[in-house]
């Protein structure tokens, strides 16, 4: 870096710091510092919008006190025909406050269903593959407590068991890639307050008010719900009690793993279940077998829960089987079930 540009950049950082003289600021920074608390490079993903811009501040600040290298992603979807001037706005905002941000391009056949899900995914891959180039092994969302609340109930309306309800962690991972959510304990209001007092603007994305997709209309189901004497903090407690017995099965599952099953190979591509593998709950059974399923066919996202059932009752009523599931192919012969890389 040059003398001029370095000089900017500390005379940005003064500036930046400065902003923390406000009390409201420095009570949400101070709480976002708690929550992080890492010593590791990192990588931002930004979208523009008051959650992501608010992440995008108190993640430099972070960074500038803690010394760490900090790389700033936005994803152009190129699913509306301004995203990409969107995109290049944002990065024009953003380097005034000496925040270099790179644009990723989802470029391709865009879907004509499912397309938030499958935006979604798209985005994640591109952070992660992105993020591993750089070597770093941490990605900061933007998830916060609305985020929280509606994801709940979109998982209800799938169908969700516990684990899909309580699924928005803080902290997650990706291809060995860490997704960490540092705003989840964050009320929206307080993201949008930091967004206009640091920045001044922030991105409407139109399709937030566009009630086609499922997560606007959780959206203002729950605006409704609140308007009607919804206590979001009962809701908290709620989901945190339901979090801690899923922590609890996540323990026998594991405990269930470690013990009942055994690798025939170093690769990993195929895996002995042991006849006690299956005398457990049906909940600790069902997501043991589940994680055998992703790790011999190696994929991020587990096979539908209905399949599973299937299989796992076809397990249980038959002496011999020989099916195919998440890429694999799942063999039975009287009591030993082994599971092998399709």
């Amino acid at each position: 870096m040059s003398p001029k540009n370095l000089n900017v950049s500390i005379k940005t950082h003064k500036f930046l710091l400065n902003k923390l003289k406000d009390k409201r600021t420095l009570q949400i920074y101070k709480k976002f510092e708690n929550y992080l608390d890492i010593n590791e490079n990192f990588t931002v993903a930004v979208s523009g919008g008051p959650d992501s811009l608010a992440l995008t501040f108190l993640a430099k600040i972070y960074s500038v006190k803690n010394f760490l290298n900090v790389k700033y992603f936005i994803v152009d979807h190129k699913l509306r025909k301004n995203s990409t001037t969107e995109a290049k706005n944002v990065k024009k905002l953003l380097k005034k406050f000496s925040i270099n941000l790179n644009i990723l391009t989802w470029n391709g056949t865009k879907p004509k269903k499912n397309i938030q899900s499958i935006a979604r995914d798209k985005r994640y891959k591109l952070l992660v593959n992105e993020t591993k180039k750089f070597k770093i092994r941490n990605i900061l969302l933007g998830h916060h407590l609305d985020d929280l609340f509606e994801n709940f109930f979109i998982r209800i309306l799938r169908g969700s068991g516990l684990n899909g309800l309580v699924s928005l962690d803080q902290k997650t991972q990706n291809e060995k890639v860490n997704l960490i959510r540092p705003l989840l304990n964050f009320d929206k209001k307080d993201l949008i307050y930091v967004s206009k007092y640091i920045f001044g603007s922030f991105v409407e994305d139109p399709s937030n008010e566009d009630d086609k997709f499922k997560r606007i209309k959780i959206r203002n189901f729950l605006k409704q719900l609140e308007t009607e004497g919804l206590d979001r903090n009962k809701f908290l407690l709620t989901i945190k009690n339901l979090k801690f017995s899923n922590e609890t099965i996540k323990f026998y599952t594991k405990k269930n793993l470690t013990k009942n099953i055994s690798f025939l190979e170093k690769k990993k591509k195929s895996i002995v279940l042991k006849e006690n593998f299956f005398n457990h709950s049906s909940e600790v059974v069902f997501r043991s077998f589940t994680e055998v399923i992703k790790l011999v066919g190696k994929k991020y996202y587990p096979v539908r829960g209905k399949k599973i059932d299937k299989i796992i009752s076809a397990i249980n009523a038959k002496a011999k089987l020989k099916v195919t599931l998440g890429g694999c192919i799942v063999k039975k012969v009287n009591q030993t079930v082994i599971v092998t890389k399709e």
